[in-house]
């Protein structure tokens, strides 16, 4: 069993991950290199299929870079990098030409795109397709991609672990990156795919919480891999949790999207029929950032002992909602929901993660032949809380940053050198697969309980004990049996809750999504919060 199976044909580039970030990356430098996309379980199973809202970007003339750029900063807290946030948002009309180039079918108002309003925007400026834009983007993407000569795309490679100079045939303790060992999913070998240079886009952490509006496969992979590797990660903390997912015991992780609130929806608590969030934030009401939404509901939840508040958009006319939200409509329709008619049910749920692997404005990380764009990076733009809709506009800028990166570069970067198979030799085949789904469960379950929207150092604290007991049993389970993609994603998932729990602890205020009751205010200085391996 010491020998793998390897691939056929030699690449360039190996890319991990096949949403917004990997697929616009690949375009790009596929007009000169081969490039190789790797993507757990099928091509279209990651975050950007499921984005309901749409890209923000600044297209009319009442709006400016310099308004999003401060609405961008006020959502993050501050903690935004101010060179990031105008870096991207300064690409983004650039960004909406190419993906109209692509044919992504945006929605027009006569002779412009249409452009909705969402929470934290000051102004409208939400690119959409109906309430399906990712969707719609994934599509296009994939569609230029398949039609490229220059991209090779697998599916059902589960990622396992970089290829470092640890793995040559002569070994060196330098960090520099190759490639990566993945698993591949039919087969059950692992694969060795090497070339002179790596992009990670593999998405976020969302599965570590119990409720999640994540995709199945959304357990770390990636950040966890790069810490393993040698990368530092940033205010791995800030969790955000999405207001709004709708509560249904028959359906779970259904995204109620941000844009029924920015056109209009109220939300009250179910009973008395109050309109809570002149409680919190009179001001901007519904439309304040999540942050502020998702504590209010929480609270609300946990003070009257409720299951849900009620997302309320039917003081609109039936025509406007359907128009909008047709996605949502036949959704809940089919479950016995009219929002023309009624409320909503909804509750929070985790949704995004904002810190991750450290990357520049080039996507360089720290780790040599190893860049990063989407979810899985920090690079500075969320901040303490990311503002809707700015995620997939991340993806396509530090996407192309990537690919130009490595182009300019491309002389200087080495063929890579012998690598060592994956060595099997000493693991067998587990017969336990329940320490898998039990462990899974417990992370999960814990992480949701101590480590949420609000949070104090004695849960974090039990949080971390926790994870030092299962840790040992997980590591010890790893080093005896075959991997499977359930076990690599429960190491990941550990991995990726253990970076949480630290940066947390290590962050004495409350800031955007990290709400502590034991730091309740502001710091005075404005820090990341940086793990160094």
């Amino acid at each position: 069993m010491g020998e793998t199976q390897e691939n056929l044909g030699t690449y360039d580039v190996i890319i991990i991950g096949s949403g917004a970030a990997g697929l616009t990356a690949a375009l790009e430098l596929a007009q000169s290199k081969r490039v190789l996309v790797l993507a757990k379980g099928s091509l279209t199973g990651g975050s950007t299929a499921w984005a309901q809202g749409g890209i923000a970007a600044v297209l009319d003339a009442g709006d400016t870079f310099e308004n999003h750029v401060r609405d961008t900063m006020v959502a993050g807290a501050g903690l935004n990098d101010l060179a990031s946030v105008e870096f991207v948002i300064e690409g983004a009309p650039k960004a909406i030409d190419r993906l109209c180039d692509l044919g992504v079918p945006f929605n027009r108002d006569k002779d412009s795109l249409h452009l909705t309003r969402e929470g934290g925007h000051s102004h409208r400026r939400i690119v959409h397709v109906d309430d399906a834009t990712g969707w719609a983007v994934q599509s296009a993407l994939l569609k230029a991609a398949e039609a490229s000569p220059n991209i090779t795309m697998l599916g059902g490679r589960t990622a396992i672990d970089f290829i470092t100079d640890r793995h040559r045939e002569k070994f060196s303790a330098a960090g520099r990156i190759w490639g990566v060992y993945a698993l591949n999913e039919e087969t059950g070998r692992v694969e060795r795919h090497t070339a002179r240079a790596t992009i990670l886009a593999a998405g976020g952490a969302g599965r570590v919480y119990q409720f999640s509006t994540a995709p199945r496969g959304a357990t770390g992979d990636g950040i966890a891999m790069a810490w393993r590797a040698g990368a530092r990660v940033s205010n791995m903390e800030m969790m955000q949790f999405h207001p709004t997912c709708l509560y249904n015991l028959e359906v779970k992780n259904f995204l109620i999207t941000e844009a029924v609130r920015g056109e209009g929806g109220r939300l009250f608590h179910p009973e008395t029929g109050h309109r809570f969030m002149e409680d919190y934030d009179k001001e901007r009401m519904e439309l304040a950032p999540r942050d502020v939404v998702a504590r209010a509901i929480d609270d609300q939840i946990k003070r009257f002992g409720l299951d849900y508040v009620h997302l309320d958009i039917s003081h609109q006319p039936p025509e406007f909602v359907r128009e909008h939200f047709p996605t949502i409509h036949e959704k809940l329709t089919g479950l016995g929901i009219d929002m023309t008619a009624g409320p909503i049910p909804v509750v929070p749920a985790q949704h995004y993660t904002c810190g991750g692997v450290v990357v520049d404005l080039m996507a360089r990380t720290d780790l040599p032949g190893l860049w990063a764009a989407g979810e899985c990076t920090e690079s500075g733009l969320h901040g303490a809380n990311r503002l809707a809709s700015n995620s997939l506009l991340e993806c396509f800028v530090f996407g192309e940053a990537a690919a130009d990166d490595i182009l300019a570069n491309w002389d200087a970067l080495e063929e890579p050198p012998a690598i060592l198979p994956w060595d099997e030799s000493r693991v067998s085949d587990s017969d336990e697969q329940v320490v898998i789904k039990q462990n899974w469960t417990e992370i999960r379950r814990f992480m949701w309980n101590y480590v949420g929207i609000v949070r104090t150092t004695k849960r974090l604290e039990r949080a971390a004990n926790r994870i030092a007991l299962l840790k040992k049993e997980v590591e010890d389970y790893y080093g005896s049996f075959v991997v499977t993609t359930d076990l690599i994603e429960l190491r990941n998932l550990l991995q990726s809750a253990e970076l949480i729990v630290r940066s947390a602890l290590e962050r004495k205020e409350s800031r955007g999504l990290h709400y502590t009751m034991d730091h309740p205010d502001l710091a005075e200085d404005i820090r990341d919060t940086v793990l160094v391996p």
